[in-house]
C-alpha cells in the first residue's frame, strides 16, 4: 500500500507535519533508487569480471606448480657458471700475460704488482691460451713495463778472496799446482 497524503490525513495528522513526513519520506527514496542502480550497475558488471576470473583460475590450474622455482634455481646455476667462467678466463688470461711478461725480463718481484693494475679484459686469448696480437702486446709491454725490465749479464768469479787449498795456499787452481811442482823440481820440497 502507497504512502499518500490521504492516508496520513485518514490518521488524523496535521497538514504541516503531513508535509514534513513526505519530504523525509521522498529524501529516503531518493536515497534507496540511487542505491539501487547503483547496485544495478554492479550486477551487471559481475559476469564479466567472473569470466575474467574463471578464466585467471584456469590458467593458474594449467601452471606447473614448480615452474617458478625452477626458473629461479635455473636463473641462479647460470649467473654461478657465469661467474666460474669469468673466474677461469681472467685466470688463464693472468696467465698468458705472466708468461709475456717473464718472457720480455721483467723483474719476478714486479710481475703481481704489474698484474694487478693491467686491464686484462682488453686482451684476448686463441684457442691455446696464448694471447692474441702477442709481438704487439710485447712491444707496448716493453715500453710501458721498461723501469722493471732487468737486464742479465755475465759476471766472472770474484776474485778477491780466492779458495784456501789443502796446504792453506791461498789458491787450488792448476797454475797453482803446476808453479809449486816446477818449484819442487828447481830447488827440491820445500820443508815443513
Amino acid at each position: 500500500m502507497p504512502f499518500t497524503r490521504r492516508m496520513l490525513k485518514a490518521m488524523g495528522i496535521e497538514d504541516d507535519k503531513i508535509e514534513q513526513i513526505i519530504d523525509a519520506h521522498t529524501e529516503v527514496t531518493e536515497a534507496l533508487k540511487a542505491d539501487r542502480d547503483k547496485y544495478k550497475e554492479d550486477a551487471e558488471k559481475l559476469p564479466a569480471v567472473q569470466g575474467e576470473l574463471d578464466k585467471l583460475k584456469e590458467k593458474d590450474a594449467k601452471k606447473d606448480p614448480y615452474e617458478d622455482k625452477y626458473n629461479e634455481l635455473k636463473k641462479e646455476y647460470d649467473d654461478y657458471k657465469a661467474g666460474q667462467t669469468a673466474k677461469e678466463t681472467k685466470a688463464a688470461k693472468e696467465k698468458a700475460y705472466k708468461s709475456l711478461l717473464e718472457d720480455i725480463g721483467v723483474s719476478d718481484k714486479r710481475i703481481g704488482a704489474i698484474l694487478r693494475v693491467t686491464d686484462l679484459d682488453g686482451f684476448e686469448l686463441d684457442a691455446e691460451g696464448k694471447i692474441v696480437d702477442y709481438d704487439n702486446l710485447s712491444e707496448t709491454a716493453k715500453s710501458d713495463w721498461a723501469d722493471f725490465i732487468v737486464t742479465k749479464r755475465a759476471e766472472g768469479a770474484k776474485t778477491q778472496n780466492p779458495p784456501k787449498g789443502e796446504d792453506g795456499s791461498a789458491s787450488t787452481g792448476r797454475a797453482a799446482q803446476l808453479a809449486k811442482e816446477y818449484h819442487e823440481n828447481l830447488y827440491g820440497k820445500a820443508k815443513e
